[in-house]
């Protein structure tokens, strides 16, 4: 059932829902500056799992008339929105941090503080790894931007616990503020991440150097049939990839055998990367024979 994109969109809304009640309901009785950042971090969350649920609709559709590539890049635009709001939470919290910082007010009922940072801790890492599985599983950036924004709140949460836990045996107030002040950085660079993966995408960044070489692998290997190929350029918009090439082909063979290389070529390059969309140009070859990789008997094929 979560096991989707949709579905996975699902299971992190309802949960950070319960993570944000709890947080709040705790750090007002409280008065923790540390507990209710984490809670207008986990609010911010959902605005960004609001946004990955619609980003995954949308994505979802296939090409039409009006968006013959796709609607891919919603995602992009979903995970950059993502980032904007993990960069406004390290803000409001380094400024709610500089603000108890010169008020000094006191914590009370620590002990409880402590206990929803607990849940906290445990329920983000259960989400984050699930998210970011899901994220894997069907090539979904926007599903791994909301990963690593739940995987932030887990650092974050994890340093007001220690800060907790000293003001409670140790009475050192100035500890919650601090300890707000290093979450932001800890979330800034999550941020940072978020937002230069997505990106790529919108700018159209190449594939991977990895997946980049899979392609040409797929191509090499019928070195004996073709003479070369060139203009390779890869892009990718959410999940979807798009590939487009030129293919040299022998002069004298027939346009039926180009085009099953062709047709071949594709379906091999699909099946080693998912949801690929390949284009290729078929040219002559130059007829310059001594660098041709064709074997000499097979040259002459009749048209």
């Amino acid at each position: 059932m979560f096991a989707t994109r949709k579905g996975a969109a699902k299971l992190s809304l309802a949960v950070v829902v319960a993570l944000i009640v709890l947080k709040v309901v705790v750090g007002v009785i409280t008065g923790s500056i540390s507990v209710l950042a984490q809670a207008v971090d986990s609010f911010l969350d959902l605005f960004a799992i609001a946004i990955t649920f619609f980003a995954v609709v949308v994505a979802s559709r296939p090409a039409d008339e009006e968006h013959p590539f796709g609607h891919g890049k919603v995602e992009n635009m979903a995970a950059v929105v993502q980032a904007v709001l993990i960069f406004t939470a390290g803000g409001l919290i380094i400024y709610a941090a500089i603000r108890r910082i010169m008020t000094g007010t006191a914590l009370e009922l620590t002990e409880a503080g402590i206990g929803v940072m607990l849940v906290s801790i445990a329920v983000s890492i259960f989400l984050s790894k699930y998210l970011l599985r899901v994220s894997r599983a069907t090539d979904s950036l926007a599903l791994e931007a909301n990963a690593h924004n739940i995987a932030a709140d887990v650092y974050s949460a994890a340093g007001v616990l220690v800060g907790l836990v000293i003001i409670r045996f140790a009475k050192l107030i100035i500890i919650d503020p601090i300890i707000a002040l290093l979450v932001s950085l800890v979330i800034f660079k999550s941020a940072y991440e978020v937002l230069r993966k997505s990106f790529g995408g919108l700018i159209d960044v190449k594939l991977p150097e990895a997946e980049e070489n899979i392609i040409r692998a797929a191509i090499m290997e019928h070195v004996g049939e073709l003479v070369d190929f060139h203009a390779l350029r890869t892009r990718k918009a959410g999940r979807q990839r798009y590939v487009d090439l030129h293919l040299v082909m022998p002069r004298s063979i027939s346009i039926e055998k180009a085009h099953q290389m062709c047709d071949h070529l594709e379906q091999d390059i699909k099946s080693k990367l998912q949801h690929a969309s390949v284009v290729i140009h078929v040219e002559p070859c130059d007829e310059k024979c001594e660098r041709c990789s064709i074997p000499p008997d097979l040259r002459q094929d009749e048209l």
